[in-house]
């Protein structure tokens, strides 16, 4: 199967498990793996010439050529909650060398590239309210760079061999897209491209005779650009868990019911207490409950998830109660209302933690 075939298949897979976007808000890890194309890369001697003289005669420049490979990362980071990201990531590539050429390809290839290393990435996540948040980002860091036993064969059984690794500033450049899972909240999909770079990698080059005697050595710097294709699973911890549905109240025996009569009170942050705007609602609700003659009055009392889940629950009490009272005041009987509190468990608008959010900071007044 192609690349392009797995990825669009994986994508295909997940849309029926996605969920709607939610911003990452705390600590996340994350893990891909795939593919890595390893840029073709000159690998020019940056001293004497000789070491190298008998693979590729008179010039002082190899071009490598390198085949398919792979890589992977893992990251940890964190989610500020408005799309912005910050995170540490180690990883590994490797591709095996392919042809090495200087006036024509050289004899007698081998060898192994490998680049290792951390970096500090910053990301932004577009939530545009739909099933996948595409993303961008940058990093930088420092890498190694593994040449392991790369080599070519000169004239005769003459030889040259670049055997060694050296750590350099790196950077690169994200872009990708999350499929969020639906059953497991926090849990995404994720596919992306990475490219990585880095100054140039510097290596000693040694060349050897037909009886295997150290004829010369030099100094060689080589370029190191990679083209990634990555497949992974990401893990938010703080994710927001979907509100419990509502329960459906039984229907009434009676065999036309009137339907219920919802009205929503709403609190100031922190607050319990009644603004003018919120007695005329309760007001209302009163005089309506005498024409429809209610035989239920529900009272329910909501919290934001800003404060902790317990104060929150102490909050929508001292809320519902205080609805509950001043009905009480207008003429409704007490023994007609059953009061509630479900603190920050049901919100009309679901946010993350810590998030203030005036709609759900309220206490609901139902008629029935």
């Amino acid at each position: 199967m192609s690349l392009k075939k797995a990825l669009l298949a994986a994508t295909v897979l997940s849309l029926p498990l996605a969920a709607q976007a939610q911003p990452i808000t705390g600590v996340y890890l994350g893990a891909g793996a795939g593919y890595n194309y390893l840029q073709d890369a000159d690998i020019t001697s940056s001293g004497s010439t000789a070491a190298m003289q008998t693979a590729r005669g008179a010039t002082n420049k190899i071009e490598a050529e390198f085949e398919h490979g792979f890589g992977g990362v893992l990251s940890i980071g964190y989610g500020f909650g408005n799309g912005l990201r910050a995170e540490v990531e180690g990883n590994y590539r490797q591709n095996d060398v392919d042809t090495l050429s200087s006036r024509g390809t050289l004899p007698g290839i081998g060898g192994t590239v490998r680049t290792y290393g951390a970096m500090v990435n910053a990301l932004y996540d577009f939530n545009l309210g739909l099933p996948v948040v595409p993303y961008i980002g940058a990093g930088v860091g420092y890498v190694w760079h593994d040449y392991d036993v790369v080599r070519s064969r000169g004239a005769g059984a003459s030889r040259v061999t670049i055997d060694g690794d050296d750590g350099q500033f790196a950077f690169q450049g994200i872009a990708g897209a999350a499929f969020p899972i639906a059953a497991v909240p926090g849990l995404a999909i994720t596919a992306e491209y990475r490219f990585l770079g880095s100054l140039d990698p510097e290596f000693t080059a040694v060349s050897r005779n037909a009886a295997g005697v150290t004829t010369a050595r030099t100094k060689v710097d080589s370029e190191n650009y990679n083209h990634s294709v990555f497949l992974g699973l990401r893990y938010a911890f703080n994710a927001p868990v979907p509100p419990a549905p509502i329960p459906v109240a039984a229907p009434a025996p009676a065999a036309a019911p009137a339907p219920a009569r919802t009205y929503l009170v709403f609190f100031d942050f922190d607050r319990a207490d009644l603004t003018d705007r919120a007695r005329q609602i309760i007001a209302e609700a009163a005089q309506n409950s005498g024409r429809v003659q209610a035989t239920r009055i529900e009272v329910a009392g909501h919290a934001d998830r800003a404060g902790s889940p317990q104060y929150n629950q102490r909050l929508s009490q001292r809320r519902a109660d205080a609805v509950a009272a001043e009905l009480v005041r207008l003429g409704v009987a007490r023994s007609a209302i059953t009061v509630q509190a479900f603190g920050e468990s049901r919100p009309l608008v679901p946010t993350a933690d810590g998030v203030r959010e005036p709609q759900n900071r309220r206490v609901e007044i139902v008629l029935r």
